[in-house]
């Protein structure tokens, strides 16, 4: 995308945007299908790169892609909703759709967190008995080696 630059006697160079405000409402209706940002500038036939300077450079196309992204997540969140119970008219829960639901929307609550602690004996730092250094080994058998070779 090359963006226009005002020449010192006011004529602008370079090729013309090609950006065009009909995009937005189309990008907020793609939101609305659940569309992601990736997914709405691939069937607008934009380049991620041009996207993001449009972002940056049109307020409208900022606003537009900020709703779609709003109206994508509320797509997603309904559609789990609607899909929690295992079939219409039960009363059994998708439980693992919950978890998952659950512990993204509330994180200190329902997050599993997971924490592994290696501790030494009574609590105390691991003991290391013995640490063998083999560079200075090899060091030490490559010097015994050369003076084996100077003395013959």
């Amino acid at each position: 995308m090359v963006t226009k630059t005002m020449t010192e006697n006011g004529k602008y160079i370079g090729r013309p945007s090609k950006y065009d405000p009909a995009y937005c409402p189309k990008a907020v209706e793609l939101g609305k299908l659940g569309y992601s940002f990736e997914m709405i500038i691939a069937e607008l036939g934009i380049a991620h790169s041009t996207a993001d300077h449009w972002y940056e450079a049109h307020e409208e196309f900022r606003a537009a892609i900020d709703e779609a992204k709003l109206q994508e997540l509320a797509y997603w969140e309904k559609l789990a909703l609607t899909h929690m119970i295992e079939s219409p008219g039960n009363t059994k829960l998708n439980t693992g759709l919950w978890a998952r639901s659950m512990s993204a929307r509330f994180p200190k609550k329902y997050r599993e967190n997971t924490k592994v602690e290696v501790t030494g004996k009574e609590g105390k730092p691991i003991e290391v008995d013995v640490v063998h250094d083999f560079a200075q080994d090899l060091v030490n058998d490559l010097l015994s080696l050369r003076q084996s070779d100077a003395e013959k």
